[in-house]
């Protein structure tokens, strides 16, 4: 751990549950700033633009700013001006990701891609079926991640990885994924940091998405036991995570900071 320049960190379910701090989380992270380390808050999340993310966590008392976060969003939109340039696009996603989509053009109809975000009531059965509708007439298929589901304060609920099979399967696509899991997605969170994979470590909840995809790329990973972390998943997991804590309060002790 002596190596480690850097710490990338998922949000939800890692420091927050419906952006409430989880315990010993604020005082965690405000150790590692501290000792130098960089932070780079990594999500999926779909629900929030970047900078309304590093509002309410610094509402919560969290030490960050917009430019620490890197979101699915923002990753696909930068995505879409390199590989589709003046695309027409139509999204399905659950929440207010304009600022984050910056000068994506969105239609309803007629798109060039068919890009899915995070799940909510938008995702209805019209919806879907437009969706499967122009996938049919050609349109690629861009996915923000493949979460089947995220915790909230009222449990587990479902996300657009179950949908998004569903379109695959009836459209016979395969969707691009430009969020986590994808090796990009990190390897953009480390060029921002200005560090190496091997001098980095990921932190999350999602044992497959966030933590073994890491380690894919060549992070180091740790799974923390809150969020989403289920002991059943753990076990039938594809690979083993090089760390395993409760929770993100324990990470200062695991990088071996001090008090």
């Amino acid at each position: 751990m002596e190596s480690v320049r850097a710490v990338l960190i998922d949000i939800d379910g890692v420091l927050t549950v419906s952006w409430k701090p989880l315990p010993g989380a604020v005082d965690a992270l405000r150790r590692i700033r501290a000792a130098g380390l960089g932070v780079a808050l990594v999500t999926n999340t779909t629900s929030h633009s970047r900078a309304s993310i590093a509002t309410t966590l610094a509402g919560a008392g969290f030490e960050v700013g917009a430019q620490d976060v890197l979101t699915a969003p923002a990753a696909t939109a930068a995505h879409l001006a390199k590989h589709f340039p003046g695309a027409r696009c139509t999204l399905l996603n659950s929440g207010d990701i304009g600022d984050d989509l910056g000068e994506v053009t969105l239609v309803d109809d007629r798109a060039d891609v068919v890009v899915v975000g995070g799940a909510g009531p938008e995702f209805d059965y019209a919806a879907l079926n437009r969706a499967f509708g122009q996938l049919q007439r050609g349109a690629r298929l861009i996915a923000m991640h493949r979460n089947l589901y995220w915790r909230t304060d009222a449990g587990l609920q479902l996300d657009s990885g179950a949908f998004l099979l569903g379109l695959e399967r009836a459209a016979r696509v395969e969707a691009e994924v430009t969020g986590k899991p994808s090796r990009a997605f990190f390897e953009a969170a480390l060029v921002r940091l200005g560090v190496g994979a091997q001098r980095a470590l990921m932190v999350g909840d999602d044992i497959e998405s966030d933590v073994l995809a890491a380690q894919r790329a060549g992070l180091t990973g740790v799974l923390v036991k809150t969020g989403k972390y289920l002991p059943q998943t753990h076990r039938n997991a594809s690979g083993t995570p090089d760390h395993v804590v409760n929770s993100f309060a324990d990470l200062p002790r695991l990088l071996g900071l001090p008090q």
